[in-house]
């Protein structure tokens, strides 16, 4: 039984959900609840010492950051691949990936966000702007790599790869915060497609059993 230490909100752990289901995986989650700083604490320091969700626990191996943990899994787990065989085309998933994972997220994580906000003094208007702005700058660049011709039904080909593991939480965190995803068709219609899928739907945000919780 694999272990994934996850928050109902996390991106990188939504991202983690879907490639667990997607493979069939047998797993349990350990909530981490990030607005309480549990990971911040030393209980869950023990466990990784960057103080980040998610964690997955596979036996004695301790693994951190969501697309190091996803391409492991697609590299050790049976199930559907998630990356493709050919290097052109991995590199391609990989930098879609990357795109979402590495310029859009960190930059508006819960961590950027309270800084703003508790140690800068920003209001809450100012850093809706700021998520916002950063969201249309990831997006705008996303869209038009998606009118590649490598893409298809999914973000690259026919088939559901790790890019779109990315895609899908982005939007859920963009529709939260009000980003008129109007501007992204091609986004959207493969955000449509993967919801429509149980591996997905099981794993947003509203399906988590901590998503009730308001303490």
């Amino acid at each position: 039984m694999l272990t994934l230490y996850t928050y109902f909100r996390s991106s990188a752990a939504f991202r983690v959900r879907i490639a667990l289901n997607l493979k069939g995986l047998d797993w349990s989650p350990e909530v981490i609840w990030l607005p309480g700083g549990e990971q911040t604490g030393s209980d869950y320091r023990s466990v990784n010492v960057q103080g980040l969700v998610p964690t997955l626990v596979d036996g004695d191996a301790r693994l951190h950051q969501s697309l190091a943990i996803i391409e492991y899994l697609d590299e050790t787990k049976p199930g559907q691949k998630l990356l493709p065989a050919d290097p052109l085309d991995r590199a391609r998933v990989r930098s879609l990936s990357q795109l979402v994972a590495c310029d859009i997220h960190p930059i508006n994580n819960l961590r950027i966000l309270n800084y703003l906000k508790k140690t800068l003094g920003q209001s809450q208007e100012a850093v809706d702007t700021w998520y916002r702005h950063w969201c249309d700058e990831g997006l705008t660049a996303l869209e038009a790599e998606l009118t590649d011709p490598r893409t298809g039904l999914f973000s690259h080909g026919d088939t559901v790869t790790m890019a779109d593991l990315c895609l899908v939480p982005q939007v859920f965190n963009a529709q939260r915060f009000k980003v008129d995803m109007s501007r992204y068709p091609n986004v959207m219609r493969i955000f449509s497609r993967c919801m429509s899928m149980d591996a997905f739907s099981k794993a947003q945000p509203s399906a988590q059993p901590e998503a009730s919780r308001t303490a």
